[in-house]
């Protein structure tokens, strides 16, 4: 068990900014108490908000007291899952961990997730937090944080309609990474050309993680793939294998750019869940735990007993029936859990799609989704959410062999969700592939609890 050796809130911060950040954290706290009291919901953002409101400066002033350093771990897919497993990693050891770990991860989230650990003055007594942060705020976060280590996990196209291409988030990233602190470490995911190039690009010191398992390798490109051009000249990259989206063993026949070489051997290490995307978040979060300091045995004893977060990839025992639930919410992760789906034996599965502000309001992205994979087994096929009938409309499409799937169309979700499981045997389990928000909506059908 570390040493706690306590926190002396004014030793960087003059009199004035502690009166601030203390006035800011009580308004806050006594907001958080007002809302889970009267069950407006989990107190994840609006805490912050307000106490922004007073201090601006509240990220930096909470971040400063942090004892060992601030993690920021970003990515389009698996920020919560590789975050919750490092944080597990870490107060196995006995650290005391900061973390947003409802998932919000704008700014006022950070700041409500941070001000959580806080006592009524601001002081902030932990050592280490973890902020699984939105890819589109790295870069305004980074400069107030000064964060020790920034995990990259990951960049494909998600929410268009919010961020744009991958290529201009890496761009920033790597801008405003390149003039941060040369004190933080960054890791970086080696089989991602955008990352990978990112990191060979950096002053700061630089560790990869990557699978090295060519048993692994898609027979062919899958159509959701965002990068495969050359990130330093633009030219076709050349691929020995591809794991999944533009994920894999590649190298620039033009300039000579490849692959950086991971840290770990992954056909070494066994994984969190199901889905080889798990394996990646398995990785990325032990490369971080050993760059850390964490001896190795710790953090192969943690794996085995992880438990993931709601949505991801959680089982459930609904009725007698095993229920499990992969959040699907852009091509490359729904192409991933349609993975795990016809890799099993199991022959009913749920698909929910909507198109809220957290999930992105463009829904086209299913169009870029290999959905006939998923009609071609057969079986049954119930589909709900907002846009039901785009869902419905892009597996008929996807029924070219004729397959003979049972597509059943149902607006209603808890009725779609009694059909699934009135057409789940009792020895198979039911896959629900749910978008964002949806994901949140089967929470409240199957448990009766929100998130948030």
């Amino acid at each position: 068990m570390p040493e706690n050796k306590g926190t002396d809130v004014g030793k960087n911060i003059n009199l004035i900014d502690r009166v601030k950040l203390g006035v800011a954290v009580s308004a806050a706290k006594s907001v958080t108490f007002a809302v889970r009291t009267l069950r407006l919901g989990a107190a994840s953002v609006l805490p912050g908000s307000i106490a922004r409101k007073i201090e601006p400066r509240l990220l930096e002033l909470l971040s400063q007291q942090v004892k060992n350093g601030v993690i920021l771990i970003a990515g389009t897919n698996g920020k919560t899952t590789t975050s919750l497993l490092l944080r597990e990693i870490l107060e196995r050891k006995g650290f005391k961990v900061a973390h947003n770990s409802t998932g919000a991860n704008l700014e006022n989230g950070l700041v409500t997730a941070l001000m959580e650990s806080t006592d009524a003055f601001g002081g902030l007594n932990v050592d280490y937090a973890i902020l699984e942060v939105d890819e589109n705020i790295v870069p305004k976060v980074l400069t107030p944080i000064q964060p020790k280590a920034i995990l990259c996990l990951n960049l494909f196209r998600d929410q268009l309609d919010r961020y744009g291409e991958v290529d201009t988030i890496s761009k920033r990233w790597t801008k405003a990474i390149s003039t941060n602190s040369p004190n933080t470490t960054v890791i970086s995911n080696a089989d991602d050309p955008t990352l990978s190039y990112l990191g060979q690009q950096l002053s700061q010191k630089v560790v990869f993680f990557g699978l090295n398992e060519p048993n692994k390798y898609l027979e062919e490109i899958p159509h959701a793939v965002d990068s495969i051009y050359c990130p330093n000249c633009g030219h076709s990259l050349d691929y020995e294998g591809v794991y999944l989206s533009h994920l894999g063993e590649f190298s620039c026949p033009q300039c000579g750019f490849k692959r950086s070489k991971p840290a770990l051997n992954s056909s070494e290490w066994s994984q969190v869940l199901v889905g080889l995307y798990n394996k990646y978040n398995t990785l990325a979060a032990a490369t971080v735990a050993i760059e850390l300091g964490i001896d190795e045995a710790t953090v192969r004893d943690t794996i085995p007993t992880f438990q993931p977060a709601f949505g991801r990839a959680e089982e459930l025992q609904i009725d007698g029936k095993r229920v499990r639930i992969l959040l699907s919410k852009n091509p490359v992760g729904t192409n991933e859990t349609i993975r795990v789906v016809t890799e099993s034996n199991d022959k009913t599965t749920l698909l929910i799609l909507n198109d809220r502000v957290q999930d992105g309001e463009d829904v086209s992205w299913i169009w870029d989704v290999d959905t006939e994979a998923l009609v071609q087994r057969g079986g049954t096929l119930v589909v709900s959410g907002d846009r039901v009938y785009d869902m419905a409309l892009r597996l008929r499409y996807s029924d070219v062999y004729d397959s003979k799937v049972n597509l059943i169309v149902e607006e209603d979700l808890k009725k779609a969700i009694s059909t699934a499981l009135e057409h789940t045997k009792p020895d198979e389990t039911l896959h629900i592939l749910p978008t964002y928000t949806a994901m949140l909506d089967v929470r409240e059908v199957l448990t009766g609890k929100k998130i948030r």
